[in-house]
């Protein structure tokens, strides 16, 4: 389903309308969702399927995955979370995950933003190279 100008707009209103403090409140979305569903405004469906889009990045944007090939330390899983909430802000939560497949080194996704400094990435650089 196409989203229009209009809906496209309603649902970036509705994102705004759901945040409280610059974090998203779940009960709001509930909310929002609920009022939008029962009053079915012309092209309600594609403002609710534009703002679950939204939601869902949103929240994307706030939530770190750091793969390594092996567990990183306190001190220095600490250090790059650290970073991150310097460039994300302070509501950036993390999760770390172990990937042996990396071989070495570090990947890490914020949202649609990628990092990838593993030893993999640079061997599939390499070989594409060649």
């Amino acid at each position: 389903m196409k989203v229009t100008k209009d809906a496209a707009r309603s649902a970036r209103q509705l994102l705004r309308l759901s945040h409280k403090d610059g974090i998203l409140d779940h009960d709001r979305i509930k909310e929002i969702t609920a009022k939008v569903s029962e009053a079915k405004p012309r092209g309600y469906l594609a403002i609710l399927q534009e703002f679950g889009r939204l939601v869902r990045l949103d929240v994307e944007q706030r939530q770190a995955v750091i793969e390594t090939a092996t567990e990183l330390g306190a001190q220095a899983g600490n250090a790059v979370i650290e970073d991150l909430r310097r460039k994300y802000g302070s509501t950036l939560t993390a999760e770390f995950k172990v990937n042996p497949d990396l071989l070495g080194g570090m990947r890490v996704k914020v949202g649609s933003d990628v990092w990838d400094g593993s030893v993999k990435a640079r061997l599939t650089e390499l070989k594409n190279k060649l």
